[in-house]
């Protein structure tokens, strides 16, 4: 079965770095796109990060110049986060765009991970 693992978060000061990671377990035939959400208590789940099989990225504005994705190879994603703010606190999830052997096209998520930045 195919599904994302997920690692890094925890605990951070403000202004300090944060990086996580997803990795697609499983056979696929291949990934469409990648991607980071997050959700604070009380608030919607928003866009973080996205990165194309391209290669293109975007970002939400309120992490621009802050946040990192890349990808070191087909399967796995990062999300370096620097300079953070208090308000970066909420559950991450990864999110992946995968085509399977099938050739179906499945909308993945992660299982969270949870970040906390104090001030």
């Amino acid at each position: 079965q195919v599904q994302l693992v997920e690692s890094g978060g925890g605990l951070a000061q403000a202004g300090g770095s944060l990086r996580l990671s997803c990795g697609v377990s499983g056979s696929i035939s291949s990934i469409k796109s990648m991607g980071w959400h997050r959700q604070a208590p009380g608030k919607r789940r928003e866009l973080v990060a996205a990165i194309t099989g391209g290669s293109s990225t975007n970002y939400a504005d309120s992490v621009k110049g802050r946040f990192t994705i890349s990808r070191d190879n087909a399967k796995t994603v990062y999300l370096q986060m620097n300079s953070l703010k208090p308000e970066d606190t909420a559950v991450y999830y990864c999110n992946a765009l995968i085509r399977d052997r099938r050739g179906y096209d499945n909308d993945l998520w992660g299982q969270g991970t949870q970040v906390t930045v104090s001030s």
